[in-house]
């Protein structure tokens, strides 16, 4: 560890990013702990003239770093990965403080920025060339945009991040990341302590709300925008980015169905959706969210997830016990609580409901109980909307057909599993579901070699994987002719 490390990671506080330099700035934000509702740090909120010093920096800085070999860009980015590595626990511990994950889910966010790092810098882009029998020269090139710009949700800060740069640094462009405003911490320190590897200006981090947001999509200098976040966020950036018809990737949110057929193990399989529905709190953008589940194995498959449920502990990440943690923040939290109200008002019955540390004067933590809802109506809202926490609604099935449709008929269009025996009939019915994404027999399979799409409301453009690689750059037809006529 050298000198600039020790010192970053010495300190708690936390700054803007701005051509390699930490900023200040006149007015401050509260970090909030969500497992004890207390504050643990202040970060700065930038002004528009901090957006304009960082763009400045990011131009200065463009033309030295496009013009750097490939190998060289994907040289900085194991070395990205390598720094992760070596502070993979100081990580962990800042993830769970901010996030609210338990320890195993902040180590596998560790463990996968690292890993995709180095699986992008493995992946490139190659100009086409042909030589036409006149001597002209045609040539196909990828070129980087120059200043982008990334907005990314509260829920993978460290991962996301990462999904972000690797490819946007790869290509060649300078990037300025708006970190998200309920964890803004752990995004804030590692590109800090990237800038003892990348150049002044190439890779800037700025925190802000909405209005920051706003800034950075509607201005005239970044040219292209690649966001994380809710499907309403998601509809306003496009708005707001349409003036300057810029390049845009959304991800945004999900319904996410499983489908389960009668011949499954059911023991098993109700072990991977459980896990499915409540990692990180149900707070994955590709969470399972619906499950429906055959007539024929529905009470069994109900029996095996409540048990599974009834073992689980919810409570503060850093305690051993803990198996799921609190939402991330109060307006997550407040939007689950309506949801719950609402099923009980309406009379769903509720398979089992856990115990989880109340909110209230001995803890202002945002725990959510997990909670199994048996069989409530398709329309209901806990059905219809995407719910981004710990709250399971099992769905009956009895028609291939019908599933499908059912299935199919959400706004969004995600991820989706099946899970099954009948592989034929696995294919038949996931050839019939409008989703970006679909597991057969598995959830969540993300590595830098997958791609992350969705469909419908749920977004537009690809994240990730080499597909992703090409989105960061546009391309120019290229003709030369040796000679004059």
């Amino acid at each position: 560890m050298d000198a600039f490390e020790k010192t970053a990671l010495s300190t708690d506080s936390f700054k803007h990013v701005i051509d390699g330099k930490l900023a200040d700035s006149p007015t401050n934000a509260e970090a909030i702990n969500p497992s004890t509702g207390e504050v643990f740090a202040h970060v700065p909120v930038a002004t528009r003239e901090q957006l304009e010093e960082t763009i400045a920096a990011a131009e200065r800085a463009f033309p030295t770093w496009s013009a750097k070999a490939w190998g060289e860009r994907a040289d900085i980015l194991r070395a990205l990965a390598a720094l992760i590595e070596r502070h993979a626990e100081r990580f962990n511990t800042m993830i769970m403080r901010e996030v609210g994950k338990d320890r195993a889910s902040a180590a596998y966010e560790v463990m996968s920025a690292s890993s995709w790092l180095r699986a992008y810098a493995s992946h490139t882009l190659q100009d086409e060339v042909s030589t036409g029998a006149t001597g002209r020269v045609s040539q196909v090139r990828y070129r980087p945009y120059g200043v982008c710009g990334a907005i990314i949700a509260f829920n993978f800060p460290l991962v996301l991040c990462v999904l972000k740069l690797g490819h946007s640094l790869l290509v060649g462009n300078c990037l300025i990341i708006k970190v998200p405003p309920t964890s803004p911490c752990v995004a804030l320190k590692f590109i800090e302590l990237a800038q003892s590897i990348v150049p002044p200006g190439v890779l800037s981090a700025l925190y802000g709300g909405s209005d920051l947001g706003q800034w950075i999509v509607e201005h005239p200098r970044i040219w292209r925008i690649s966001f994380t976040g809710s499907t309403a966020a998601g509809r306003a950036i496009l708005s707001s980015a349409a003036p300057h018809v810029k390049n845009i990737t959304l991800e945004l949110g999900g319904n996410d169905p499983a489908i389960v057929l009668p011949d499954v193990d059911v023991k098993k399989v109700a072990q991977h959706l459980f896990l499915a529905a409540t990692s990180n709190a149900g707070q994955i953008c590709f969470n399972t969210k619906r499950l429906y589940i055959h007539e024929d194995v529905y009470d069994a498959f109900r029996d095996e997830i409540v048990a599974l449920a009834r073992a689980a502990v919810v409570g503060d990440p850093f305690d051993p016990e803990t198996t799921i943690g609190p939402v991330q923040n109060q307006r997550q939290y407040d939007k689950l609580k309506g949801l719950m109200a609402d099923s009980k008002d309406k009379g769903y019955k509720i398979a089992f409901e856990c115990e989880a540390p109340a909110h209230g004067e001995k803890s202002k933590g945002y725990f959510i109980p997990v909670t199994i809802l048996d069989n409530p109506p398709e329309d209901s809202r806990v059905v219809r909307e995407e719910q981004f926490g710990p709250i399971i609604p099992l769905l009956k099935w009895r028609d291939d057909g019908e599933v499908v449709a059912r299935a199919n008929s959400d706004e969004y269009g995600f991820s989706a599993t099946l899970w099954g025996s009948d592989m034929k009939r696995l294919r038949s019915i996931a050839d019939r579901l409008f989703y970006g994404m679909v597991w057969i027999n598995e959830w969540g399979v993300i590595d830098g070699d997958h791609l992350i799409t969705g469909t419908k409301h749920s977004g537009g453009g690809v994240e990730s994987s080499k597909y992703a690689l090409s989105s960061w750059a546009y391309i120019q037809s290229f003709t030369c002719k040796e000679s004059l006529d």
